[in-house]
């Protein structure tokens, strides 16, 4: 009997930009468990597979139902968009796996929205960076800000997660007066929507227009460093090689 249960980064939702290794675990599992708008993006390139879901905000029961579904003997995939280790399931699935210690636990990498939004933008991200996420459902807002001003103080390129939401409309607006403290209005930025997915969008813009510019959770964000610039239309960090 198997007792083993994948957790599998899916990518930005594309079949095609999922690894090789994150299908055929796919492909060799009994029962694959995931968000509900996550399992309609792979269902129809896996059939005969069972489905078993649960809504948002009920993340827990989930990694227990991919337990109990291993203690059964079969294979299973807790599926996440992006990887599993980037504000995915990973990190709960071991928490709550401490409680079933029979139960391998291996964790299949997938392409995240940073690095899928920064191919479609450009090469964004090609000197330091950092991710934070603008949804304070699970992080105190007041920690967030803290972060924002410490990497705009820094000089990092920021890539930013969970941008707006219909109850949190403004947070970009927010986080981009806590960035203008440190960084310049003229601060090439850029968005990817829906990436990897149809309805596929990109845009270049500067940190004063990105202030007023509507997003929602299906856009990643990039805020460009000091030096980011637009080569060719696209948007580019240079990583400072002396002889371009």
């Amino acid at each position: 009997m198997s007792h083993k249960v994948y957790v599998v980064g899916i990518g930005p939702g594309d079949f095609e930009q999922m690894t090789v290794k994150a299908a055929r675990v796919l492909k060799e599992s009994d029962v694959i468990i995931g968000y509900t708008v996550y399992i309609d993006l792979v269902r129809d390139h896996l059939p005969g597979k069972e489905f078993l879901s649960t809504p948002m905000t009920k993340e827990a029961d989930r990694c227990r139902m991919a337990f109990s579904e291993a203690q059964k003997g079969r294979t299973v995939s807790m599926i996440c968009s992006g990887d599993a280790g980037v504000y995915g399931m990973a990190g709960l699935m071991y928490e709550i796996g401490a409680k079933y210690p029979d139960i391998e636990l291996e964790i299949v990498p997938g392409v995240t929205a940073a690095t899928a939004g920064a191919a479609l933008l450009g090469a964004p991200l090609t000197h330091d960076f950092c991710v934070i996420s603008l949804s304070d459902l699970l992080t105190p807002w007041a920690l967030i800000e803290e972060r924002l001003l410490a990497a705009s103080k820094a000089d990092f390129a920021v890539c930013l997660y969970n941008p707006s939401s219909k109850k949190r409309q403004d947070y970009l607006k927010k986080a981009c007066d806590l960035m203008l403290q440190y960084k310049s209005p003229d601060t090439v930025c850029g968005i990817g929507k829906m990436i990897g997915r149809q309805g596929q969008e990109k845009e270049l813009m500067t940190l004063e227009r990105l202030r007023d510019t509507g997003v929602d959770m299906f856009t990643t964000v990039f805020v460009g460093n000091s030096q980011t610039k637009v080569v060719s239309g696209a948007m580019v960090t240079p990583r400072g090689y002396k002889d371009v």
